[in-house]
């Protein structure tokens, strides 16, 4: 099973690939070159995850619906 890589250097993981390892979209993937250099690809472990986005809970929850030009004089200092 082959797939191409692109100018970014990423690659579609077959599906075969992905329901035998179980991976769904958005989960977290660890790469290693195994002693005979072969590139394995696991489920990331929880314990590996980034922590949460600390601005992820505040966003889009402001409630002020600013006009560009107000935000723009305030942010100038005009009156």
């Amino acid at each position: 099973m082959s797939t191409t890589l692109t100018v970014k250097g990423q690659v579609t993981i077959p599906k075969q690939i992905r329901d035998a390892v179980g991976l769904k979209p958005g989960m977290p993937v660890d790469f290693a070159v195994n002693s005979e250099g072969e590139v394995v690809i696991q489920r990331a472990r929880t314990s590996a995850r980034r922590p949460p986005d600390r601005f992820e809970a505040a966003r889009g929850k402001a409630d002020v619906k600013w006009r560009t030009q107000e935000l723009m004089a305030l942010l100038r200092g005009e009156d």
